[in-house]
């Protein structure tokens, strides 16, 4: 275009437009707001959508200044009956046009909080979600005292870019805490401290701690990675104190604080938002989420069979190699043997193919380690969040909704004392039905807060379940690492092959078996 659209090449009123919409915590427009700004125009739809595929906006949603400027002058095109496009704003070459959207002022409203039905939907997908945090959970030597040995492990947080050390018993009082404040949330569970009996007999220690750690990283990125959890000081606490006494700090701090009812801006609005057939909608969501659930069991389970396999193979390679290995390595020849000076050249031939067995042994190895780590792993990721989903919807069951049912079992029966009471009641005994009626208002305060604590739990179940959902994508990063080890490791092992094939005819002439 003739003019370029820069912060002094446009009026006044752009800028005004922008500093009354723009996002106070972003310095870009929230996406939402811009189209809330399109609808005011009154302009078609399709010339709205018009509109919104010239202007670039970011991943995220928001637009920066300039790509608003850019939509105000398509608007202000528009709005002169003509078509809105890039091409259009050549013909302003002195100044862009103004749209008429009223005073920059009253523009201020387009940027409040969401509707209503909006609070209940979660916006992030499986990336925004996993862009969130990645942390790692580092194994540190085993450190041993006069009396007691403890494992330690150098927790590494991607967004807060520092690393904190922390042992078992620090999760331990994190996890209670998260519990604690968070118990209407996905909290995913913490491994166990120690071996269970019997397990001993299968899995060394050393495979159980590397378990644990492995289970420890997954609880770690699953807090980090939630819409709310991860927003909390309590997770920030635990990524970033470096102190020796975390856990006194973190009972100090959050064990007295309230729980998110207490806090949450919409908890005790949490009806309003709630679709009328939510019941409905938790039951027929619960269900498919079990059957998911039972499916990833049954992949995870196939995938480590794969992994084994593969080290297996791997074994099997090595003491294949070594077999031939060992009867090129043999010294002794009878005369016989001698005569001939075959087996002379078939040891030196025999003992020369055994460092290429070792070589297809690492192979092997490398793509269970493979198999392992990046498709095993992420099965469990997604395998240890439903398991905590189906958790939470017990805690809801056993829980609030227990506790609500049991109150207005109490209620009726404090009602039906206080009618018994009144019919037979005697000016002395005018004291103990005042005594109850106390009781029977204080039992009523019980019940409201526990329907709202009811009606609050199931707004956070309908946005788990949401969140579920939105990691359901996880499928395709499962598969395509799984596509992808196979793909490697088949390449690598079969490049070693190749190159075995030729050196068969040179260590044992054309008559070797190969064609």
């Amino acid at each position: 275009m003739a003019v370029e659209i820069n912060e002094g090449s446009v009026p006044a009123y752009y800028r005004e437009v922008y500093e009354a919409i723009c996002s106070q915590n972003h310095e870009k427009v929230r996406g939402d707001v811009f189209q809330r700004l399109l609808e005011s125009t009154k302009l078609s739809k399709a010339v709205q959508a018009q509109i919104s595929e010239h202007v670039d906006a970011s991943p995220d949603g928001f637009l920066s200044k300039l790509s608003l400027y850019k939509a105000l002058a398509l608007i202000a095109i528009a709005q002169q009956g003509k078509q809105p496009s890039p091409k259009a704003l050549d013909n302003y070459v002195q100044e862009l046009p103004k749209p008429r959207l009223g005073q920059p002022g009253d523009l201020r409203a387009l940027r409040v909080q969401p509707a209503p039905e909006d609070e209940l939907t979660l916006s992030p997908n499986l990336d925004g979600m996993l862009e969130k945090d990645a942390v790692n959970v580092k194994l540190i030597p085993e450190k041993k005292g006069l009396f007691l040995k403890h494992v330690e492990y150098q927790v590494t947080s991607l967004q807060y870019k520092m690393s904190v050390y922390r042992r078992y018993s620090d999760f331990d009082v994190f996890h209670e805490i998260l519990l604690q404040r968070f118990s209407y949330r996905i909290v995913p569970s913490l491994p166990p401290k120690r071996m269970l009996k019997g397990v001993l007999t299968s899995v060394s220690e050393q495979e159980f701690i590397e378990g644990r750690r492995r289970a420890l990283c997954r609880f770690l990125n699953l807090v980090a990675q939630h819409h709310i959890l991860s927003k909390d000081d309590l997770v920030k606490t635990f990524f970033t104190f470096s102190g020796s006494d975390v856990q006194i700090r973190l009972r100090d701090i959050y064990k007295k604080m309230g729980d998110e009812f207490m806090t949450n801006r919409v908890a005790t609005l949490a009806k309003e938002y709630l679709p009328a057939d939510i019941q409905a909608q938790f039951a027929a969501s619960r269900e498919l989420i079990k059957n998911i659930h039972n499916s990833f069991s049954r992949l995870r389970e196939k995938a480590e069979k794969i992994a084994e396999r593969s080290k297996g193979n791997a074994s099997d390679l090595l003491m294949f190699g070594n077999e031939l290995g060992t009867l090129g390595s043999e010294t002794f020849l009878p005369p016989l043997a001698s005569s001939q000076n075959t087996w002379g050249r078939l040891r030196q031939s025999l003992k020369s193919l055994s460092s290429e067995f070792s070589v297809l042994s690492e192979k092997a190895a490398a793509q269970g380690r493979r198999e392992e780590d990046e498709v095993v792993e992420r099965l469990n990721l997604f395998l240890d969040l439903l398991q905590s989903y189906r958790d939470l919807c017990e805690r809801h069951e056993k829980g609030v909704l227990h506790e609500h049912q049991r109150a207005l079992h109490k209620y009726g029966v404090m009602k039906r004392q206080m009618m018994s009471a009144t019919a037979a009641a005697q000016p002395k005994e005018q004291t103990s039905v005042e005594q109850l009626e106390s009781r029977i208002v204080q039992q009523e305060n019980a019940i409201q807060v526990m329907e709202l604590r009811n009606y609050f739990s199931l707004f956070c179940l309908h946005q788990e379940t949401q969140l579920i959902f939105n990691y359901l994508p996880v499928t395709s990063h499962i598969l395509g690492a799984f596509v992808n080890s196979q793909v490697q490791g088949h390449q690598e092992m079969g490049a070693v092959w190749k190159e075995l094939q030729p050196k068969l005819s040179c260590f044992f002439g054309e008559k070797n078996g190969v064609k």
